[in-house]
C-alpha cells in the first residue's frame, strides 16, 4: 500500500469532507476539495474548518512522506479571501526536514491560483514506521 492510499483510506474525516490527495512526494503533497453546500457557513462562504481540514490532510501527507508516523503539534492558519464555489487546492511543502520536528507550509489557492489561506504547521515524528511501500 502506498502512503497516498494509506492516508486516503485511514483519514476518514478528510475523506468524508471530500478532500482528495492528488500528489505525494518526499516533503511535498497536493490535495483538493470541491466546495459543496455542506462546506458553507452561515455567510454562504467556505467554512474555516473545511479549509483547515484541506490544509491538514496536505500537511499530513507531506509530513508522513518520510514513512515515519508524524503527528501535528502546532498549526497556524491565516485566511485571506473567501470562496463559495469551485475547487480549492492545498500545496504542502516541507520547509524544515528535522528528524523529530518538521515544519511544513501549506498554501490554499482557488482555481485561478489566488491565495485563499496559508497554514504553517510543525509535527512530531515518532519512532514508528508507517506500513507503506511507497509514496504514490
Amino acid at each position: 500500500m502506498t502512503l497516498k492510499e494509506y492516508l486516503s483510506t485511514n483519514d476518514r474525516f478528510a475523506a468524508e469532507t471530500g478532500v482528495e490527495l492528488l500528489d505525494v512526494r518526499e516533503g511535498y503533497a497536493r490535495a483538493r476539495m470541491l466546495i459543496e453546500p455542506r462546506h458553507l457557513n452561515g455567510g454562504g462562504v467556505c467554512q474555516g474548518g473545511a479549509l483547515f481540514t484541506l490544509a491538514d490532510l496536505a500537511f499530513a501527507a507531506a509530513a508522513n512522506s518520510r514513512k515515519a508516523l508524524t503527528l501535528s503539534v502546532t498549526s497556524n492558519i491565516t485566511f485571506f479571501r473567501s470562496e463559495s464555489a469551485g475547487y480549492l487546492y492545498a500545496e504542502a511543502v516541507e520547509v524544515v526536514n528535522h528528524q523529530k520536528i518538521p515544519c511544513i507550509e501549506v498554501r490554499i489557492t482557488n482555481e485561478q491560483g489566488d491565495l485563499v489561506a496559508l497554514m504553517t504547521s510543525s509535527g512530531y515524528r515518532k519512532r514508528c514506521e508507517l506500513p507503506v511501500d511507497g509514496l504514490e
